[in-house]
């Protein structure tokens, strides 16, 4: 059957296994050294970079969370304010309005006055020309009664 395989067989040459092993473990610590040790810092660093960079986005919320707060704080402030004001205002606008309708109330009460003194001051000087034409008039009609 060993004529079959080609011959020979295999043999197990002890140096070129123990350089071959020599190689391969010079190969393994060069790589680590070289390669994977590099790589897995680099890795490591990454990892902490990305926590780092997790841990300021969450302090970041929170300032951006306490902003917010500040200025919904401020807004309202404001309403308040803007509807105090408003308020003031519609007051003070009412108030210059009834004080303008009590002036002008007042002058037209004093305007009513001098018109009904007026009128009355008419009315005597009416009756007083009426009085002093009343003996025109008897005259005129003792003349139509004597025509008639």
């Amino acid at each position: 059957m060993a004529q079959l395989l080609g011959g020979a067989m295999l043999d197990i040459n002890p140096i070129l296994l123990i350089a071959t092993l020599a190689v391969f473990l010079t190969l393994i610590v060069t790589l680590n050294s070289w390669l994977y040790n590099p790589l897995f810092a680099f890795m490591n660093k990454r990892d902490d970079d990305i926590k780092k960079d997790l841990q300021k986005v969450g302090s970041n919320d929170d300032e951006i969370n306490s902003i917010n707060a500040k200025a919904e704080k401020i807004v309202m402030d404001a309403k308040l304010e803007v509807a105090t004001l408003r308020e003031k205002v519609i007051a003070d606008a009412k108030e210059l309005a009834d004080s303008k309708i009590e002036a002008r109330r007042a002058e037209l009460a004093s305007e009513y006055l001098e018109f009904e003194k007026s009128l009355n001051e008419q009315k005597m000087k009416l009756e007083e020309d009426l009085k002093s034409q009343v003996p025109v008039f008897k005259e005129a009609l003792n003349a139509k009664f004597s025509q008639i």
